[in-house]
């Protein structure tokens, strides 16, 4: 019964992709169905077959190792801090981002990454028949994260219409910054957290293709160089201490909306006990998202946690519902750590609107703007419907 409620959901999930759609009568019926499928087919190989977990277990052991790496810098600055019975959130999750962030400059600096970006997008293209720069930056998302992504996106945007850089926008909304993954896996199942990395990919495609179908052009269907828009090249050391200096800039960005965000909804909380005692922001959010925390093949005590913490995250972001689930996650069901983790595992919240925006108004011109602006319940939408669809399509074999 709950394996069909899921299958249900997937399908309602996509329904509500369809009636939300801009233009109906460009949907990409054929894209849809071979990224649906592959997806299924990714979700099935990564969750119940040895060698799909035992890829899966060596490259979260790798971000593991990663992560232990950097706990070697941080002690040698604060050795007070690492190898303590219990390190704290600053330590353990966003100190190692000094190392994670420069490594991938690293590597997209001397070219490796941007190879990687370049063919995985060239056959996803070719596979999909979707345009090439849209399979080309979900791919760039997955490596750089969305903001970077952009960043190093400028010249292709500012030559694209106002219609595919909303696309853009949209898709924006449902990637994590690999040099993120680190951290994540030292807070929720790590095998979860790398099985929803390539679905929201392919999720992200998905749903933009039937929210804002786009037609283009074999003439427009091109895709720009990755360059810092044909500069000579930053000297490497000085590329570096930028990166770092980014890195350092992250840390306090993350801990500060944190802080923020933890801080706001406690208030919210209080004023709204005010009124009664059981009428919190988190059992207020469980009531608006509990039909989706249902339709993900729960019952109805661990949908009501479900659809908590899809809230919370989704007005807060991820970090706050990874501290408040990391110390009781052995508590729930397969199914359900492994639909929750895959839920939170994405930048879809509030917060990230704004980071969009900003990043969009610093590189294209007033009118794409304004198209962007006028559609952000689009994005927002964009970015909830690919988390319900990772989590549910990894929900089917997770039981």
């Amino acid at each position: 019964m709950y394996f069909a409620i899921n299958v249900l959901g997937v399908l309602v999930f996509l329904a509500v992709g369809v009636l939300f759609s801009k233009k109906r009568n460009r949907i990409n019926w054929r894209g849809v169905g071979v990224l649906l499928l592959l997806n299924l087919f990714i979700a099935w190989f990564l969750t119940s077959f040895s060698i799909g977990r035992e890829i899966v277990s060596g490259a979260a052991a790798a971000f593991v190792w990663l992560v232990s790496v950097a706990y070697d810098g941080i002690a040698f600055a604060f050795p007070d801090w690492v190898h303590v019975p219990q390190m704290n959130f600053f330590t353990s999750a966003l100190l190692p981002i000094l190392l994670v962030v420069p490594m991938f400059d690293i590597l997209t600096y001397i070219g490796v990454l941007p190879f990687i970006i370049k063919w995985i997008g060239k056959g996803l293209a070719v596979l999909t028949h979707q345009p090439k720069f849209e399979s080309f930056f979900a791919i760039e998302m997955m490596f750089l994260g969305n903001t970077e992504a952009l960043a190093v996106s400028t010249l292709q945007l500012k030559r694209m219409k106002a219609d595919r850089c909303l696309t853009l926008a949209m898709m924006s909304m449902s990637c994590i910054t690999a040099a993120m993954v680190g951290i994540y896996t030292k807070m929720m199942p790590a095998e979860f957290i790398l099985t929803a990395i390539p679905l929201n990919v392919i999720n992200a495609l998905i749903v933009t293709n039937l929210l804002h179908p786009v037609k283009i052009s074999e003439e427009e269907d091109t895709v720009a160089q990755v360059t810092d828009g044909g500069k000579e090249r930053e000297p490497f050391f000085s590329f570096l201490g930028n990166s770092i200096l980014g890195g350092g800039r992250l840390i306090l960005i993350i801990c500060a909306n944190v802080i923020a965000f933890v801080a706001l909804a406690a208030l919210i909380d209080k004023v709204l006990m005010l009124i009664h005692p059981e009428f919190t922001l988190e059992n207020t959010l469980g009531i608006v998202m509990f039909p989706f925390a249902w339709l993900m093949g729960l019952d109805v005590s661990e949908a009501f946690k479900l659809a908590q913490y899809m809230g919370t995250k989704l007005i807060t972001n991820e970090f706050v519902v990874m501290l408040n689930v990391q110390d009781i996650m052995g508590e729930f069901s397969p199914h359900m750590r492994a639909v929750l983790t895959t839920f939170v595992t994405s930048f879809a919240n509030f917060g990230t609107l704004g980071m969009i925006i900003g990043c969009f108004k610093g590189i294209v011109d007033d009118s794409k703007n304004e198209l962007i602006s006028r559609n952000v319940a689009y994005l927002m939408l964009s970015g909830i419907l690919v988390s319900l669809l990772t989590a549910g399509i990894t929900g089917l074999f997770v039981w």
